[in-house]
């Protein structure tokens, strides 16, 4: 997909849960023949694991990483026109929408809330090289979307399992059209990503094409409780895009 295309698109979330308690009656009988009462017998208190509850989007918005945060970065916050719908984004084949939905701007399955912002590392400029070569140099700095989601319930770990399925089932690349204009997803590579900080995690080189243009993506997706975070990184000078360990130590690093 082309980059100024893909430029609208691309940790963890801590959460309140609600708690459930099931307390079981004993009952008591008579004895038929000498009239004693019998032991009362009480079934034991059973207790429900506590369910997940997805945050606000004001409570999410405190979870984003922030300039003071990441020294040397440029943040900036998602615009209306990157903040598209999640039925704005489409696939000629279902499972592999989280895919898509990584690389634009979207957390996948269903939040109760998102958080988006764009990170960007700003370079040293060179005192010996002309305005347009320190240009360039800034250009060729990898742009990072963060997108984070808060669920309810296991819906963190459902949309976690879906983009892994994606992954898998769509290797060999798919049609897609975001916002009516069409493209396709050339490759999908699956690969493992370090969970430290997370439940689990896992990484994706995302090839796309556009009017005959490629893009190459590189995602991270890191899951903790029920929260998923997803950190797309392209690189507008084409070379091939790394997400930076220290974006995604900060931003998971901020989410307890």
């Amino acid at each position: 997909m082309r980059a100024s295309v893909i430029r609208r698109t691309a940790v963890v979330a801590s959460v309140g849960s609600l708690a459930l308690l099931l307390a079981a009656c004993g009952g008591e009988g008579k004895g038929a023949d000498k009239g004693a009462d019998t032991p009362k017998e009480s079934a034991p208190a059973a207790s429900a694991a506590p369910a997940a509850k997805a945050l606000s989007a004001a409570e999410l918005e405190k979870l984003l990483v922030t300039q003071a945060e990441l020294p040397g970065h440029l943040l900036k916050k998602a615009t209306p026109a990157e903040n598209l719908p999640p039925e704005a984004v489409t696939t000629d084949k279902a499972e592999c929408k989280p895919i898509v939905d990584a690389i634009t701007f979207l957390a996948p399955g269903k939040p109760g809330a998102t958080a988006k912002v764009k990170v960007v590392a700003i370079p040293q400029k060179d005192p010996n090289a002309s305005p347009a070569e320190n240009a360039m140099k800034a250009l060729s700095q990898p742009v990072t979307a963060i997108t984070l989601g808060s669920y309810d319930g296991k819906g963190a770990e459902e949309a976690f399992a879906s983009l892994r399925t994606a992954g898998e089932k769509c290797a060999g690349g798919f049609a897609m059209a975001q916002g009516g204009q069409k493209g396709k997803i050339k490759s999908v590579a699956l690969g493992t990503a370090d969970a430290s900080g997370g439940d689990e995690a896992l990484t994706l080189k995302v090839t796309t094409e556009v009017d005959g243009d490629q893009a190459v993506y590189g995602v991270v997706a890191v899951r903790k409780a029920n929260a998923l975070a997803s950190f797309s990184t392209l690189n507008l000078s084409g070379a091939l895009p790394e997400t930076p360990k220290n974006v995604v130590d900060a931003q998971v690093g901020k989410l307890g």
